[in-house]
């Protein structure tokens, strides 16, 4: 496979062939992150294209860097983890799928964080106009749904939340953060006016509110702070962090006179009032999602290889809604282990990519921030199976095996790359 990069390489420089597998390579990347938010079906587009995309790297190689090695081997024994505790249940086909797709993600994390490795920026903006594509398209089903416009909230919406083209309002929520943490930044950076950035990012943020994800809400409002803090403690001068600060304010301005209007209606303001409450039946009491999470810790402990894949439901009311207790119901002591030290490892890197000066570091402060904010959310809410977490996970330590020379060449001349505009 590297023979035939080397020799796709080599003819490129004479003959333009370089541009043309750079090309599909691009465009496979944009099917892919433009097909991740329709999860209706399983298995998903998604998966196709993923296939696809790994057949197309594969067939020109793909450079696999020493410094990913942390990150693999704690996902090969997250997921050996979830093997072992899957023996007892073979029989069950949910719990095989379980695990399957685990395994899958797993791959999928590793890939992404791959090809990072050649042509960075140009791979960065391709995943991330693919993103946005999907993150349109899934907001406008779920505010369809929603409405029940054409009879479609059968079909998007959820318990009468925008649920698009996700199964959990709660997942389409998360999902929609990161083009909009994107479009934030970009208004903040110059790359879009006030109105077009409004603009890109408003129908993301009505599906947003929309599907009443608690949840979904903490994401973006942490993600988004977190974001412009970083952009303001790593801004190269005091214009830039004036700049920072007067663009945040007016969008923060902008952003609360778009959430009053939609209060304005009686429908949305309602079920916004039960939702935003701190206090929800299900979240009380010994036999309440906390109190089951606490309840299941003396189990846990005494059972080295978990409980089963989906099996946390048999002994108590629900899944348990917390990543790092379903690691060792579901993966076993080995898996809670080796996910914690990917976690904690994940900190590591990312803290470091964002404060390192480099053409991608607007990239990975926005990768960062949601998936800093996502880790954090694990404690309520299973992340361990969405798509876009591997994605961001991925990318996260790519960036972090990267460095800044190797965007060199890639940078048109008198031309300030995307990661520095």
């Amino acid at each position: 496979m590297s023979a035939l990069a080397d020799r796709a390489e080599d003819e490129g420089g004479r003959g333009g062939l370089r541009v043309s597998l750079a090309s599909i390579k691009r465009g496979t990347l944009w099917l892919l992150t433009a097909s991740s938010g329709f999860a209706l079906i399983e298995p998903s587009p998604y998966e196709f294209f993923f296939l696809l995309t790994l057949f197309v790297f594969a067939l020109t190689g793909i450079r696999f860097s020493q410094k990913l090695l942390p990150m693999v081997v704690l996902l090969l024994l997250y997921n050996i983890g979830g093997i072992f505790s899957l023996i007892p249940w073979m029989d069950e086909p949910a719990s095989v799928r379980f695990t399957a797709v685990s395994v899958y993600l797993m791959i999928t994390a590793i890939f992404f964080a791959a090809i990072m490795a050649e042509d960075p920026l140009g791979r960065l903006e391709t995943l991330r106009k693919g993103y946005l594509f999907s993150a349109w398209c899934a907001s406008f089903a779920g505010i369809l749904g929603y409405f029940n416009i054409a009879g479609l909230s059968d079909v998007f919406s959820y318990a009468g939340r925008a649920s698009g083209t996700f199964k959990d309002p709660n997942v389409l929520g998360p999902f929609l953060v990161v083009p909009i943490v994107y479009a934030l930044q970009h208004i903040l950076i110059g790359r879009l006016g006030l109105i077009r950035g409004f603009l890109v990012m408003s129908v993301p943020l009505m599906a947003v509110l929309l599907a009443f994800s608690r949840g979904a809400w903490g994401n973006l409002a942490g993600s988004a702070l977190m974001m412009v803090g970083l952009m303001f403690l790593t801004a190269p001068n005091a214009a830039r962090r004036a700049r920072i600060v007067m663009l945040t304010l007016t969008a923060l301005g902008g952003i609360l006179v778009a959430l009053l209007i939609a209060l304005s209606f009686e429908s949305i303001r309602d079920i916004f009032e039960i939702r935003a409450s701190l206090n929800q039946s299900y979240d009380q009491g010994v036999t309440g999602r906390f109190g089951s999470q606490l309840r299941s810790l003396p189990l846990l402990l005494d059972a080295p290889n978990g409980l089963g894949p989906l099996r946390f439901r048999w002994h108590f009311p629900e899944d348990p809604h917390n990543v790092y207790v379903n690691a060792f119901a579901s993966y076993g002591w080995l898996g809670g282990i080796a996910y914690l030290g990917l976690m904690v490892t994940t900190c590591y890197v990312g803290w470091r990519v964002v404060f390192s000066r480099s053409p991608w570091q607007n990239h990975a402060i926005v990768l960062w921030s949601v998936l800093f904010i996502t880790i954090l959310q694990g404690v309520q809410i299973d992340t361990d199976h969405w798509r876009h977490f591997y994605l961001l996970l991925g990318l996260v330590w790519g960036l972090a095996a990267l460095k800044p020379g190797d965007a060199v060449g890639q940078i048109p001349r008198g031309r300030l790359p995307a990661g520095l505009a």
